[in-house]
């Protein structure tokens, strides 16, 4: 799929293209933000593939996150971006992929399925195993069944049990227990998880891939429970909304079901062709030569405190490390 990209690629060669870790010279920047820019994926079940060509338009803009919040499917993508995945990688790994390969069949006794196949292929596939061992800060939301609240998972051992949890549809899927608690999908209560990171970023990018859906042609047991899912999750994201800097909403895509994994590429397309468009406008492009010049200056100060190091280790050879 083609794009009005012209104008993107135009402005991206005027912009600096190296950066580093917003994270590492907040500090000194100011005392506001732990984070200079931060994205926010939302839920959307199968409709997430969208949140890949997003990515890949930011990437082509130069900008990387400090920080990545992700509901549901936004958690999926998010936690193998901040791994250190590309997003053609991503796809790639669901690629022919079904979606009984995910799920265990069983008495439906808080659920149709069990995570087991998801939770199985995270393990198998993602490179860290703590949360601290991602390459990209990452915050997985999800629901607290029993207290009916939201909580946002973002350190320690729970990585893949927090990553199911958040995807865990209620009725269609069994809560994922973590700890003795169970939890799951984060869409109930916060499915595009902007205000999750907001205070902590000077900037947020959010890219929403859940849009209303229309009434389905068709009416049965899934395509109901689809809908309100999706009535129900969409009327908590109109304050996250007016939350972001940059909103990126993928339309068209209305169409394909949570769980439709045949159609990931054009899912992806879609995602792509919207991001372009919105990354394309005047004030989308403001914020990323923010972003590029905070990277410059980044940089010149982590070039300058490795000269000031390297002085002091010569003038003190027998501890470098001082």
């Amino acid at each position: 799929m083609t794009f009005s990209g012209e104008k993107l690629e135009k402005k991206w060669h005027i912009c600096v293209t190296k950066r580093l870790k917003g994270d590492e010279i907040m500090a000194i920047f100011s005392k506001s933000y732990d984070h200079f820019l931060g994205y926010a994926l939302s839920g959307g079940g199968a409709k997430g593939f969208a949140h890949l060509g997003a990515l890949k338009v930011l990437e082509k803009c130069g900008l990387k996150p400090d920080v990545i919040a992700g509901t549901s499917a936004g958690a999926l993508a998010g936690v193998f971006y901040a791994d250190g995945y590309h997003p053609d990688e991503i796809v790639e790994l669901f690629r022919k992929k079904e979606f009984r390969e995910f799920v265990e069949f069983t008495i439906p006794t808080t659920g149709f399925f069990k995570s087991t196949g998801l939770h199985n292929f995270l393990k198998k596939n993602l490179r860290a195993k703590r949360f601290e061992e991602l390459q990209i800060p990452f915050y997985v939301v999800t629901t607290d069944w029993d207290r009916a609240s939201t909580v946002t998972f973002s350190n320690g051992d729970d990585l893949v049990d927090a990553v199911v949890a958040s995807c865990s549809i209620p009725i269609v899927f069994h809560p994922q227990m973590i700890h003795d608690v169970p939890y799951v999908d984060g869409g109930l209560f916060k499915n595009f998880p902007v205000s999750v990171i907001r205070k902590k970023c000077k900037y947020v990018i959010g890219v929403n891939v859940s849009l209303i859906l229309p009434p389905p042609e068709k009416h049965n047991m899934l395509r109901m429970l689809e809908r309100t899912f999706n009535l129900m999750s969409n009327s908590n994201t109109l304050i996250d909304k007016a939350y972001c800097d940059i909103l990126i909403e993928t339309k068209g895509i209305e169409k394909y079901s949570m769980f439709d994994l045949q159609n990931q590429l054009k899912i992806m397309e879609a995602g792509y062709h919207y991001a372009a468009l919105t990354m394309s406008k005047d004030e989308s492009w403001e914020v990323v030569r923010k972003c590029h010049r905070h990277y410059a200056l980044a940089r010149k100060i982590h070039e300058q405190l490795l000269r000031i190091r390297g002085r002091n280790e010569l003038q003190n050879p027998e501890n470098p490390n001082d």
